[in-house]
């Protein structure tokens, strides 16, 4: 599986911006293959997810409002 990575701030050219279409589009037509061993989550589930890194984000809010 190839994985794209946006980079903000480069402009892509007009020819990889079509590339990069053309993969998206290939990839949307592939079928979905269910992994036994990655159960699908409900909602519930879904929504207990917190990022790994949030109270360090959490943290460098406060100080950067403390800065202020």
């Amino acid at each position: 599986m190839a994985v794209m990575k946006y980079t903000a701030g480069k402009e892509l050219t007009p020819e990889r911006m079509a590339q990069m279409k053309a993969r998206m589009a290939e990839a949307t037509r592939r079928s979905y293959t269910h992994d036994p061993d990655c159960p699908l989550l409900t909602e519930e589930q879904l929504a207990e997810f917190r990022p790994v890194n949030l109270d360090m984000a959490q943290k460098r809010a406060r100080l950067a409002e403390a800065a202020i």
